[in-house]
């Protein structure tokens, strides 16, 4: 269940207690203050244009500005957006001296210094994204769902589960089991009432206005910017910059509010649980970090809202003073990711479930098979002894062939093969050549399982490759398909054994029946020799007849087997 481990090992990891208690003591030791983080600008918006707000304008004012347009050659309206636009710009510089140049449009060294601390505030917040939200969204809107709508996560987690819906309906087909736990899923969700759908798209508005911070261009905005001698330190023209600075404005008017506690706890909790193995973890001291760390970010953002009217500057750059940001989109889609996840676990849940179902079962039938010897287990395979080793496709098959090899074909079958190989004198070449061809890969069977096993494990070539798929840093849409090639490629090994095992006994029924005369119109014909061979007594024959049973046993488990890995 790859795609919800993240979140069932959080809330396996973490009971709801000790969640509530990780939220209670992360609330004592913030000190993050419930203060907006974003300021309206009401000492000048115009929701005019500069025609408009001139025609509004006194009779005496607008003669002023007719007579100031016969001496400048302009327009009265242009002068009067000019007078506008200069008066704007003197309030930028009373309230933030040596942010902008109004008459060269120019944004000078001290905006420059607040874009590279907000980039710090943001790079914190795109560390603990990462770690997070972007692994799993799904995984992260449960979490966030067992926090904010208890009772709803309770019923999803419980209700649903393979082993309740099997205890409750005992005589259910296995064809109804999925779709009972589904409508159950959906019993459960009407339980979201009005306060939790408000509360859970609130912290997924947060979450997206968050993304939008951490992952704007600063660095695009940054190198815009060149030393000016003239200023002393670098300095860019609005105009270059101008949709940039329009998008980091929609954000920041966007992420108005602290982001909510249990939202913060979220994300540390996963960053934490990333952590938990290191030697040396401390809890408590984690958390003060991390809490630090938000208190720190939040405030720069809120100081860089504060000390740069980024709207101001926009409306003298672009000179419209109706110029105000609009509010980015998200959230909306919560649910739908919410629901996704908890559809794709149920299956994943199920579909475990009735595998290990089946497994158990083949492993009883086993049992007399193999003699009642214990399935031998190939090394690094995941099991639940070792949930870290390769779930490579075909490896169970293996380990059941790797018993039978030293269990069965050689106390056994071998003991009847081989004399046929050494001295067997076959009617028909052909039939020599396909005994012996299957033969030879019955006997090197144990050979090629240890070598397929070393492939796999932790100094072979596709354990190597696991590890480091796993230890991969990308994204998680690029980690999961570099262990799925790793896994595809084992599995494909492990496919060509279990093809040549497959063909291998398929040849000895059909070869040692032959030799019996079971089917007068095969091709297979007898031995000329096989009264010298057997001897005396029925020994060798009841070997042969045994022989052919165990033989197709082997196909019929091996068959039962692929169908139980692919849910068939």
């Amino acid at each position: 269940m790859a795609e919800s481990g993240i979140f069932d090992r959080l809330v396996s990891g973490l009971s709801m207690d000790e969640r509530q208690n990780l939220l209670a003591k992360m609330k004592i030791q913030s000190s993050i203050s419930d203060e907006p983080l974003y300021f309206e600008d009401k000492e000048v918006v115009l929701a005019l244009d500069f025609e408009a707000g001139f025609s509004a304008l006194p009779w005496y004012y607008r003669f002023w500005y007719f007579i100031l347009s016969l001496f400048q050659a302009k327009s009265p309206v242009d002068i009067y957006e000019a007078h506008q636009v200069s008066a704007l710009g003197q309030r930028i510089e009373e309230r933030s001296p040596g942010l902008y140049d109004v008459q060269e449009r120019l944004l000078l060294p001290a905006f420059h210094r607040h874009l590279e601390r907000l980039k710090e505030a943001a790079r914190f917040f795109y560390s603990a994204l990462d770690t997070s939200v972007n692994r799993d969204r799904g995984a992260f809107f449960a979490f966030m769902g067992s926090l904010e709508m208890p009772d709803v996560h309770k019923r999803l987690q419980t209700d649903t589960a393979p082993e309740y819906i099997v205890e409750k309906n005992p005589d259910a087909p296995e064809s109804e089991l999925r779709p009972m736990a589904l409508k159950k899923m959906d019993d459960a969700f009407t339980l979201i009432v009005e306060d939790y759908r408000t509360t859970m798209y609130s912290a997924a508005r947060s979450l997206n206005c968050l993304k939008g911070l951490s992952s704007f261009l600063f660095d695009r905005l940054i190198m815009a910017f060149n030393f000016n001698s003239a200023h002393n330190g670098p300095t860019c023209s609005v105009n270059v910059v101008r949709e940039l600075l329009m998008s980091l404005n929609d954000i920041l008017l966007s992420l108005k509010v602290v982001p909510p506690m249990t939202l913060l706890e979220a994300l540390f909790v996963f960053i934490l649980q990333e952590k938990a193995g290191e030697p040396g973890f401390d809890m408590n001291r984690e958390i003060r970090h991390l809490m630090s760390k938000a208190d720190e970010s939040l405030a720069v953002i809120r100081e860089f809202n504060k000390q740069v009217p980024l709207t101001w500057i926009m409306r003298c750059a672009v000179r419209d003073m109706s110029l105000s940001p609009k509010e980015i989109s998200g959230g909306e889609d919560w649910f739908v990711i919410y629901r996704d996840f908890w559809k794709r676990r149920i299956d994943l849940q199920f579909t475990e479930f009735l595998k290990e179902r089946r497994r158990r079962e083949l492993l009883n039938s086993f049992r007399y098979f193999l003699k009642g010897h214990s399935l031998k287990t190939l090394g690094n395979t995941a099991t639940d002894s070792n949930p870290d080793g390769l779930p490579v496709k075909g490896g169970f098959a293996l380990s059941f062939l790797l018993t039978f090899y030293q269990e069965v074909f050689m106390p056994d079958i071998n003991k009847i093969l081989r004399p046929i190989l050494i001295d067997g004198d076959f009617h028909e070449k052909e039939n020599r050549i396909e005994f012996a061809e299957s033969y030879n890969n019955l006997i090197k069977l144990e050979d090629e399982i240890k070598k397929f096993e070393h492939e796999i494990s932790p100094s072979g070539e596709y354990g190597k490759r696991f590890t480091l798929a796993r230890q991969d840093m990308s994204s998680l849409q690029i980690k999961r398909r570099k262990v799925q090639i790793v896994l595809e490629e084992a599995g494909d090994d492990a496919e060509k054994i279990l093809d040549q095992i497959r063909k291998a006994s398929r040849s000895m029924v059909n070869i040692l029946g032959g030799i019996l005369g079971r089917d007068p119109r095969s091709r297979y014909g007898v031995l000329t020799n096989l009264t010298g061979i057997a001897g005396k007594g029925n020994q060798f024959i009841n070997g042969l007849n045994d022989s052919i049973q165990q033989f197709q046993t082997v196909i019929k488990l091996l068959d039962e087997i692929e169908a139980m890995e692919e849910g068939r």
